[in-house]
Parts: C-alpha cells; sequence; structure tokens
C-alpha cells in the first residue's frame, strides 16, 4: 500500500506539473528580454485582424481599378521593434507607396497603430525562416490576387516609393520574376550553403521583389520549404524555394547592386553626408539600424522631391512664355490675359494665396543674356574658378572657394552626370567625373547663377569593344530661382527632447507644451507696488499688466494698434568696461535717449573692470550709473570685478549670473551705437531653442583718412570731393523717437566705413541657449579670439545662426593696439582688424600715389640721393 501511494503520489505530480506549465506558457508571456509579465486580458481574447481592414484596401479595389494595387510590402521585424524601427517605417516611406504594407512579427506581439500581423505559432529567435515563409502565404492567401507585386523587406530598409513605382511599371509582373541584389554567399561559405553552380539568392537586406505568377507557384509549397531546410540562412532558403517551384533564380545584374543599394559600413551606414550618387540613384537603402536616421533619409529625399517640382514649375512657366510670344501677346498683358470661355491664365493675384509667380521672370528662356542691365555698373561680371576663386568685384580678389559654393558645384556636377548617365544602360557606356579644371560662375539675384564649367572626365565602354579614355566637356549651365515662398517659422518652440532639461521634464511627468506662445510675459517684480524703484505711474502699469497677464487669453483686451507682444520683450545688455571713460559716457548718452527716455523694456548689465592705469575712470564709471539710476529709477546695474586681468568671455559670462535661463541678452560693446530700429531686430532675430542674431555691424574708418586731403584727392589737386549725407525735407512733422533714431543713424557709403562681415563680437542669444553649447572658452585672455570659438560652436550646434548686415549698428572708430604679448592667432586677428578699420580701398590708392616713397623706398632714395 504505500509503495502505490508513492507512485500515485508521483503521477499527480507530473500531472500538476505538466498542467501548470501549460498554463503558464499560455498565460504569461516575455515583455522584454529580461522581464516577464501576465498576459493581458486583451491578449487572452485577441482576434486576428481582418486582412484588407488591416491595410486599408476595399474590397472592390483590383489591379485594374486601383493606382495603389501596385505593390504590397511585406516588412518583417520584432516586438522589440515595433515602437521604434517598425513605427519609423510607417511615419516615413510606408506613406509614399504605389500601394499597401503590413508588418509581420511573433503572436504575441501588438501595436496600436500599425498595420500588424502577428503571425501563430511564431516568435522573434533569429534566423526568422519560419517568420519569412509564413510572411508569403499570408500574403498569397490575403491578397494574391489583389496586387501585381510583392516586396519582402527588413525594417531596417529604407524605401524610395515613387522610383520604385516607376521601376516596377517597366516589368511585366505576369511572368516569373525574382528580383534583388544578387549573392553565392563568400567563398567559405559557398559549400555550407549547398548550392549548385547555376543557383544564387537574393540577399535580404536591401528588398526581395516577388511577381504575383512568382508567388502563385511557391506559396502552395511553403510548408515544404520548411520542412527542408539546408542552412540557417534564411535568404538563402527562399531562393532554393524560388528555384525549385518557380523555375527562377535572382537576377543576375550589375544595376541591382545600385538600384537596391547595401551599406557595408553597418551601424554607421548612411550617417554621414547624404549627397551621394550611390544614395540619389538607389531605390533601396540598407541598412539604417537607428531609426532616427530613417526621419533624416525621409526628409532629405523630400526635398529633393520638392526641388524637382520646383523645376517642373519653371518648364511650365517657361511654355507659358513661349506660347504667349507664339500668340504675340504683349508682356504687360500676361497677368490679366484670360483664355478663351472667361478662363483667366493666371487666376490668383499677387499678394493672394497660391500665387503663382511672376511669369515675365520665371518664364524668362534659359539664356545667358536675359538679364539685361542698364549700364555699365549693372553688368554682373563672372569670377573666374580654379583652385581658389578669383573676382574683380570682391574685396579679396583671390580667395578660397567658400563652402556654399563648392556645395553648389558639387550637386550642379552630380546632376550633370545624372543627365550624361541617363541613357548609359542603353549605349553601353558609363563616363564618370574626375575632376573640374576651371569655371566661371556669376549671381544673377532677378533670375539665379549661370556657370560654365570645364570639366574632366573619363569615358568607359563596357559593351561592345571596352575602351577607357579621358575626355573633357563644357558645360554651360543655369540654376534659375523659382517663386519666392513666405512661411512663418516657430519661436520658441521648446528644444529639441536630448536637451537634459526637457529630458528632466519627461522624467518627471511635467507637459512639453506649456508655451502658450512664445510672447510670454517677462518676470514681474514680487510686490505689486515696488515703490523703492519705479514711480507711481509705473507701478499702476505694472500691476495692470500683472492683471492681464493671468487672465485667460479670451479675456485680454487689445486694440487694433497693439503691436504683437514680442517687441516689448525686455532685452539685457551685457556691457563689458575697463576705462575709457569718454566713450563710455558717449554711450551712456545714446543708451539714455534711445532707451531711458522712450521707456524701453532693456536692462543694462556693466561688468567694471578697474584700470590700474587710470583709477579715476573706474570711480567715474560707477558715479555716471549711478546718476542715471537716480534720474529715471531703471534697471541699471553693475558687476564689479576689482582689479582682475580683463577677458571679455570672463566678463560676459559674470554678467550672465545677474539674468535667468528664459532671458534676451544681448552681447554689446562701449563703442557701438543703437537705435530703436537696433532693438526691435534684436527681438524679431532671436528665437528661443531655434535662432541666434549675429549681426554684422557697420564699422566707421579712421575720421583722420575720411577728411584728409592726402587720401581723397592727387597732390595738386584743389577740390576735395567727399560724399555729404543729404537730408530731404518733409512736410510730416517726426516724433522724438523717430528724431533719436536719426541722430543715431550713419550714412551707410563705402567711404565712411564697411560693414564688419568677419566681427562675431556683438550678439543676440537666450540664455538657456548660451549655457546649452557651453559658453566662453574662458582660458583665453587679452584681446579677441573668444567670440570666433563661440561662434564656431554655434554654427555646429542645432540652432540656426542668423547673419544679416544691420545699418543701425554702427562701431565707432577708435585705434587698435595690439598687444605683441598675445598668441600668434589673437595677433594677427587684431593686426586685421586694425587695417581693416583704417580706411577704405580708395583711400589707401590715393595715399600710395600720394607717397610714392612708401610703395618704392629703394627708387625714390636712388632720385633724392642723385
Amino acid at each position: 500500500m504505500p509503495r502505490r501511494n508513492k507512485w500515485m503520489h508521483l503521477v499527480a505530480g507530473v500531472v500538476a506539473g505538466v498542467t501548470l506549465g501549460v498554463f503558464l506558457k499560455l498565460c504569461l508571456r516575455s515583455s522584454s528580454r529580461t522581464s516577464i509579465e501576465i498576459c493581458p486580458e486583451a491578449d487572452k481574447v485577441f482576434a486576428p485582424p481582418e486582412p484588407l481592414a488591416l491595410i486599408g484596401l476595399k474590397q472592390e479595389e483590383s489591379i485594374q481599378n486601383s493606382n495603389r494595387t501596385l505593390l504590397f510590402v511585406g516588412v518583417m521585424t520584432a516586438e522589440q521593434y515595433l515602437g521604434t524601427r517598425a513605427k519609423a517605417v510607417y511615419d516615413t516611406w510606408a506613406q509614399d507607396l504605389p500601394g499597401r504594407i503590413a508588418f509581420f512579427s511573433s503572436e504575441v506581439s501588438r501595436a496600436p497603430g500599425l498595420p500588424l500581423v502577428p503571425l501563430r505559432y511564431v516568435d522573434d529567435s533569429y534566423p526568422p525562416q519560419k517568420k519569412s515563409f509564413l510572411m508569403l502565404l499570408y500574403m498569397y492567401d490575403n491578397y494574391g490576387e489583389k496586387f501585381e507585386w510583392f516586396m519582402r523587406a527588413d525594417d531596417d530598409v529604407y524605401v524610395r516609393g515613387d522610383k520604385l513605382g516607376d521601376f516596377l511599371r517597366s516589368v511585366d509582373s505576369r511572368k516569373p520574376q525574382f528580383i534583388g541584389q544578387a549573392g553565392r554567399g563568400t567563398t567559405a561559405e559557398r559549400d555550407a550553403l549547398a548550392l549548385d553552380y547555376n543557383e544564387n539568392f537574393c540577399m535580404g537586406g536591401p528588398g526581395v521583389l516577388i511577381s504575383r505568377e512568382t508567388l502563385r507557384r511557391v506559396a502552395p509549397h511553403v510548408k515544404y520549404c520548411l520542412k527542408h531546410l539546408y542552412t540557417t540562412h534564411e535568404d538563402v532558403e527562399l531562393g532554393r524555394c524560388v528555384a525549385k517551384f518557380a523555375g527562377v533564380s535572382c537576377t543576375w545584374s550589375y544595376d541591382m547592386q545600385t538600384i537596391l543599394h547595401h551599406n557595408s559600413s553597418g551601424a554607421a551606414a548612411y550617417t554621414g553626408r547624404l549627397k551621394k550618387r550611390e544614395v540619389h540613384r538607389a531605390i533601396t537603402l540598407h541598412p539604417v539600424k537607428d531609426h532616427r536616421q530613417m526621419y533624416r533619409l525621409h526628409t532629405y529625399f523630400k526635398n529633393l522631391k520638392i526641388q524637382d517640382l520646383r523645376e517642373t514649375t519653371l518648364d511650365l512657366h517657361r511654355e507659358i512664355a513661349t506660347s504667349l510670344r507664339e500668340m504675340e501677346v504683349d508682356q504687360e498683358q500676361v497677368p490679366n490675359y484670360v483664355l478663351p470661355g472667361d478662363v483667366p491664365l493666371f487666376p490668383v493675384k499677387m499678394g493672394q494665396p497660391g500665387y503663382l509667380g511672376d511669369n515675365r521672370i520665371l518664364g524668362a528662356p534659359i539664356d545667358f543674356n536675359r538679364y539685361k542691365p542698364d549700364s555699365i555698373k549693372d553688368v554682373i561680371p563672372f569670377e573666374f574658378i580654379s583652385k581658389s576663386i578669383y573676382s574683380m568685384s570682391h574685396s579679396n580678389p583671390k580667395r578660397r572657394i567658400e563652402s556654399p559654393l563648392k556645395e553648389a558645384l558639387d550637386d550642379v556636377i552630380r546632376e550633370v552626370m545624372e543627365i550624361i548617365n541617363a541613357p548609359s544602360r542603353q549605349r553601353g557606356r558609363v563616363i564618370d567625373f574626375n575632376e573640374l579644371l576651371y569655371g566661371y560662375t556669376r549671381l544673377q539675384p532677378l533670375h539665379g547663377v549661370d556657370h560654365v564649367l570645364d570639366l574632366l572626365l573619363k569615358y568607359r565602354r563596357y559593351r561592345g569593344r571596352k575602351m577607357t579614355a579621358a575626355v573633357r566637356r563644357h558645360a554651360y549651365l543655369q540654376q534659375s530661382f523659382t517663386a519666392t515662398e513666405i512661411r512663418e517659422l516657430p519661436m520658441g518652440d521648446p528644444p529639441p527632447f536630448e536637451d537634459p532639461e526637457i529630458l528632466e521634464k519627461i522624467n518627471s511627468k511635467h507637459s512639453l507644451n506649456d508655451y502658450e506662445d512664445f510672447d510670454e510675459p517677462s518676470p514681474q517684480p514680487a510686490g505689486f507696488l515696488e515703490l523703492g524703484r519705479l514711480n507711481v505711474k509705473e507701478a499702476i502699469e505694472s500691476g495692470i499688466m500683472k492683471i492681464q497677464n493671468n487672465l485667460p487669453k479670451v479675456l485680454k483686451w487689445s486694440d487694433d494698434d497693439y503691436e504683437y507682444p514680442i517687441y516689448d520683450r525686455r532685452i539685457y545688455f551685457i556691457l563689458p568696461l575697463m576705462g575709457r571713460q569718454e566713450i563710455f559716457a558717449r554711450f551712456m548718452k545714446n543708451y539714455e535717449e534711445i532707451i531711458l527716455k522712450s521707456d524701453e523694456a532693456v536692462t543694462l548689465i556693466v561688468v567694471l573692470y578697474l584700470d590700474g592705469k587710470n583709477l579715476q575712470d573706474y570711480r567715474s564709471a560707477e558715479a555716471l550709473l549711478d546718476h542715471y539710476n537716480d534720474m529715471y529709477g531703471k534697471d541699471i546695474r553693475i558687476v564689479h570685478m576689482g582689479s582682475t586681468t580683463f577677458s571679455r568671455g570672463a566678463a560676459l559670462t559674470e554678467g550672465l549670473k545677474e539674468c535667468e535661463n528664459d532671458d534676451l541678452i544681448f552681447f554689446v560693446d562701449v563703442d557701438m551705437m543703437f537705435n530703436h530700429i537696433s532693438l526691435r531686430r534684436i527681438r524679431i532675430n532671436t528665437v528661443k531653442y531655434n535662432q541666434v542674431y549675429f549681426p554684422i555691424v557697420f564699422s566707421e574708418y579712421n575720421p583722420d583718412v575720411v577728411q584728409g586731403e592726402d587720401y581723397n584727392k592727387f597732390k595738386g589737386e584743389s577740390v576735395v570731393t567727399i560724399p555729404t549725407r543729404k537730408f530731404y525735407k518733409s512736410d510730416v512733422p517726426k516724433t522724438d523717437r523717430e528724431l533719436a533714431d536719426l541722430k543715431y543713424s550713419k550714412e551707410i557709403n563705402d567711404d565712411f566705413g564697411y560693414f564688419r562681415q568677419y566681427g562675431f563680437g556683438i550678439l543676440s542669444i537666450y540664455k538657456c541657449d548660451f549655457l546649452r553649447v557651453g559658453g566662453f572658452n574662458l582660458n583665453i585672455k587679452g584681446w579677441g579670439y573668444e567670440d570666433v570659438q563661440l561662434f564656431e560652436t554655434l554654427i555646429k550646434s542645432n540652432l540656426t545662426v542668423y547673419r544679416i548686415a544691420d545699418e543701425s549698428l554702427v562701431h565707432k572708430f577708435h585705434s587698435v593696439d595690439c598687444d605683441k604679448n598675445l598668441e600668434k592667432s589673437q595677433f594677427l586677428m587684431c593686426l586685421g582688424t586694425k587695417a581693416s578699420t583704417y580706411g577704405s580701398e580708395k583711400h589707401m590708392t590715393y595715399y600710395m600715389l600720394n607717397h610714392p616713397e612708401v610703395l618704392w623706398p629703394e627708387e625714390v632714395n636712388k632720385k633724392g640721393a642723385s
């Protein structure tokens, strides 16, 4: 009896264990590689999706009556990639397919929002042979008669739907086709792959295309192929199955390596420069391991599509212009021309949404003489391009080719080579670009860019009598401007998600959309009435503004004259200062008339250093600032640096400590003059998290040179001709604000100064953006260079650097003393600034001709001795 009980207990334990194991297998599933969670109730009652509804295909749609039944793409993915790679595919190239798409994963996979097919009895183990064959069977059973072509794709491939559609329409899908990048494996693998001498396979990574006829022949034999696997390579076994039951092998075509492109760089593939021939020629690109790069690729190809559409619009404008000329229609009548039937040729007029552009300009024929100058001054000369660029109109006659021009030439040459090689397949030859020997280029602001290029090419014929030869070709090219479009940019959008502050907000579950608008109110005083610094009127206005800012948007009052609130945003001027009391007094006079008297929302922060040679200047600066504080009661602050060694970068960094992260900062010099227009541009052109403003200021020449006789006339001439500023009388009285602007505006003339293109010291930026890029290099001492390094850092960041000539910002002339103890780069930069601010080319020419001993000292000395 005891023995029987023992065996009964053993059997009962086994039965209970098996029952528990089955239960755990059914009701527990792996949510990741490291954790297990209980099956949700929804998974227990999961119903497989209806195939046609899953991909948005209507029952009546067929190959004959729909333009989205050319191709069905089956993407093999895994549960762990549904939220990254699969979602990126569905968000990007899947939307542009000439057909439909579905994702195939393990039976426990769920992804709301994706057309996902969880294959029964399939897991995410590797190799995915079962997943691949059952996916083909699902395609055949549910969509076999609905599409012409079927594609097997991975979730790390990018597909260009428009080019793929053009390619597939050129191939007969009624025949058995098996298209892909053919392979036979490496030499070491050939024996293991068990392929005959005439067998190959389509490599799965770049994608495999199967015609409807091929799928019809293979799909019924999927189970047989699964039971007769020779290797663990899924693409090899698929090729073997297709060869056995469809009687076709993968296409032996050299073009497939270009069309279905595989990059052997692994995870680094397509993460660098995309302007490459192989990228532009490819239909599929593999592998895209980082799903974020999928969005980058998609944006790039969308831009190319926009460029093609713009070129098409130009062609249409030219055809319209040609037709109208044949009809002898006067150019002035073109915008209002009416076709027969009272149909306007251009229904949308200038200034209205949907305006198609000026046909007189956009329809100009392709001709180097389409621009007609009115005078010799209007003639636009060509610039010569060789290893350098030579120009007669530039201040630097010989210079290196700038990056924008270099990139533009690369684009032009690439497009030219694509045009030349378009018929290569038919002609059995390929022409490769070798070198740009020389060229000419000019920019016509009204029409576009003209190029004349001498190209060294390599001609290779691979059909018939093979040969290779070097050839030269001249290319005469025009890049035409299309119609101007204006779009509103977001101002004050949240920073990128990789920003630590945003990551912190996400982790603390704070909303990312707490921004009502970019014109958020500036911080208000802590108390309702701060009578210590505000007068009664200002205190009342401050209180009213505080009440208004706390109202809902719909309750805020406004009138027709109300300016956009961005124009009232507070600016924090940060001014480093050491000595130079007279110049500082001039700056404060400018500050008083533009800001203090007009009640502008500006705070001045003066970072004051003690000059050991001029102790009185330190006390005078303090007294002057106290005087303005007492007179106007405005926010003027002093940061005392004492006798520490002067460093502009350190001074600006100390001044920043007085500001909050969301404050708008303007780095200014004591030699700068500004007006109300300057403030307006600072506020408009600086966008938090998006854009910084580096104005190109107008720098005055030495007034002694500008007014000096030696610099403006030849010796013996009696008349000095200096352009003078012309004021035009107006019957309209000017406001105090306009008069102040005129007082601190200077005439912009080549004889008086120049726009300092290579000056980077004046900057407008939000403090949070300044901190994100790391700020100044505080190891730099003495004159300059810290601003250049900051500029280079901002260029490399994800912030847009906005530069434009701003005539409202004038840098007053002052002599520059270059300390020989500076580092070499700083010293050379200082000398360059000193030379450029001395005078114009005209002034220097007069001086040299009036003083030949400067140019030819030896010859003059010899003449004097003789």
